[in-house]
């Protein structure tokens, strides 16, 4: 059992310096465009999701939760939302379809702190979240609609995790690859995230060259035709 743990341990490590590093390299503009060459042209999120302290990126694989608006208080109203938490994978982010709910706030800081504990790179919410001062002082990244300070209780209820769903617009399988940043959220289907990596990482090494070439006097057409990239 202790070799198993070790393995584990050890895959789990190197998944994440593999997503460290990619979070260095790469960028969403860049992985939206050679999304779209593969023909997956409807991989960015709403332009209402944003991160919620300047700066913030996240890279790592969806880890999916669906809730609905509910207008009574359960006697357990916290049930689903402590076992979707505590199912967080190591290097996954948490992407909370809510259908753009403004009436529930389903993050806040004490769910940032449960999901780093366990490995978990951020979250992505189609919807609100709260504790944004822990928050940015956790450097924990969070993108979402907006902020508002209420509870969940009575207003939101998680209803499944783990199936696929739809936030900001895109369809989210569990463990496909969520990367964000100023610019917003992309998902990289699982069937084709080597390819997408691999062609992304040859564009940004392209747009390098390019942006040399035109800071050194070449016009916009020149440069284009010698690297094939815009």
């Amino acid at each position: 059992m202790a070799n198993v743990d070790t393995t584990l341990a050890n895959a789990s490590a190197a998944e994440a310096a593999i997503f460290d590093q990619l979070g260095q390299e790469l960028y969403t503009a860049v992985v939206s465009d050679v999304l779209d060459r593969l023909g997956y042209r409807d991989q960015a999120m709403t332009a209402d999701i944003r991160p919620v302290w300047a700066g913030a990126t996240l890279i790592g694989r969806a880890h999916t939760v669906l809730s609905t608006d509910v207008y009574a208080v359960p006697d357990d109203p916290y049930e689903m939302e402590i076992r979707a938490i505590d199912s967080v994978p190591a290097n996954h982010v948490l992407v909370a379809a809510t259908n753009k709910s403004t009436r529930t706030c389903l993050w806040g800081e004490l769910l940032s702190t449960a999901t780093r504990v366990r490995g978990g790179r951020g979250a992505v919410i189609d919807g609100h979240t709260r504790d944004i001062a822990k928050i940015t002082q956790m450097g924990f990244p969070v993108f979402a609609t907006g902020m508002r300070p209420v509870d969940s209780a009575g207003r939101g209820k998680i209803i499944s995790f783990g199936e696929p769903v739809v936030c900001g617009g895109v369809l989210v399988h569990e463990g496909d690859i969520v990367i964000a940043d100023v610019d917003g959220v992309v998902v990289i289907p699982h069937a084709v995230e080597q390819e997408a990596i691999e062609l992304a990482r040859a564009k940004v090494a392209g747009e390098n060259e390019m942006r040399d070439f035109l800071a050194h006097g070449a016009t916009l057409r020149e440069a284009y035709n010698r690297f094939g990239i815009l």
